[in-house]
């Protein structure tokens, strides 16, 4: 029943994503940044707060791991640590950017092609194979893309760019080692919140004193940042990595369905040829984890525990 529990969360947590369109909509009226600046800054906040309370040991233990590291490793943690938070920060504002003034069914598109994208960067980063059916899958994806540039370049650059930011924000938290994720990404946060603070008095408009405002932003820093975060998180220390990463595509799905048959957003007939050629592309470069969710436990096996040393047979 325990292990159903995490595969419930992870689930749920793609499931809240998908409905972040119905947070980030309501305010088109505002600046990207304004939203930008009070997401992070909210989040930041709480995510330190629920650190003191429900974190301690794990901020404990990544403190000992950061003592036990050489001044070249602690210098290279620190650079992959800034990174992130920088690659994460624009990710959000284009995300958002998108969201608002450009299509639902763009930003949807982004995070359709992000898992196959962030595989082939880290094909030639991080030097991982790809299997022959992935690079299949590649280059439909490309062909998808290229269908949706004729007579809209735009929106297919803009799909690229909050894709390309987002794998690379993954690639990047490889190279993190094993620090707790909840602690890694409240240190990016607080980061990022640190260098957006001094153009916040230059480009924000202060709409923090709008009470609707303010309250989406506060809906969005805790039901769509927060509580799916720490789903994700808790889902990842039962459920195998291969279905977590096929469930992801449950949040693009949902807001692309959204867009059509709630936003009201108009798909043209190559733009429909192009999703299902994407759509078949997913189902061929996951071939291999679709197989193994079948053949294997959907959740990691827990290990063992031993009460004490075994006694030998006399």
């Amino acid at each position: 029943m325990k292990s159903f529990r995490y595969l419930a969360a992870a689930l749920l947590a793609f499931i809240i994503w998908g409905f972040f369109s119905l947070a980030i909509r309501p305010l088109a009226g505002y600046a990207s940044l304004d939203i930008l600046f009070f997401r992070v800054f909210i989040s930041v906040t709480l995510m330190m707060v629920i650190g003191v309370f429900a974190r301690r040991a794990a901020w404990k233990e990544t403190i000992q791991l950061f003592r036990k590291m050489t001044p070249a490793e602690r210098r290279n943690w620190w650079l992959v640590t800034a990174g992130g938070g920088a690659l994460l920060t624009a990710n959000w504002f284009f995300f958002i950017y998108v969201m608002n003034h450009v299509s639902v069914k763009v930003a949807s598109f982004s995070y359709l092609i992000c898992p196959i994208l962030t595989t082939v960067l880290a094909f030639f980063i991080l030097k991982e194979k790809l299997r022959w059916q992935q690079w299949i899958a590649v280059a439909l994806s490309l062909v998808s893309c290229v269908m949706l540039a004729l007579g809209h370049f735009a929106d297919t650059a803009f799909s690229l760019i909050v894709a390309i930011s987002y794998a690379l924000y993954l690639i990047i938290q490889r190279r993190a080692g094993p620090v707790d994720k909840f602690v890694l990404l409240t240190i990016q946060m607080a980061f990022s919140a640190l260098c957006l603070l001094p153009f916040y008095p230059v480009w924000g408009h202060n709409p923090g004193w709008d009470g609707f405002f303010l309250g989406m932003t506060s809906l969005i820093a805790v039901c769509f940042t927060i509580i799916p975060l720490m789903l994700n998180l808790y889902a990842l220390q039962g459920a195998n990595s291969s279905t977590v990463g096929i469930l992801l595509y449950i949040n693009p799905l949902i807001n692309f369905a959204l867009a059509i048959f709630y936003f009201g957003e108009k798909v043209t007939v190559m733009q429909l040829i192009a999703y299902s050629i994407i759509g078949f592309s997913i189902l061929l470069f996951n071939a291999h984890y679709l197989r193994a969710m079948f053949t294997k436990p959907m959740w990691k096996k827990p290990l063992d525990r031993v009460s004490g040393p075994r006694r030998r047979n006399a």
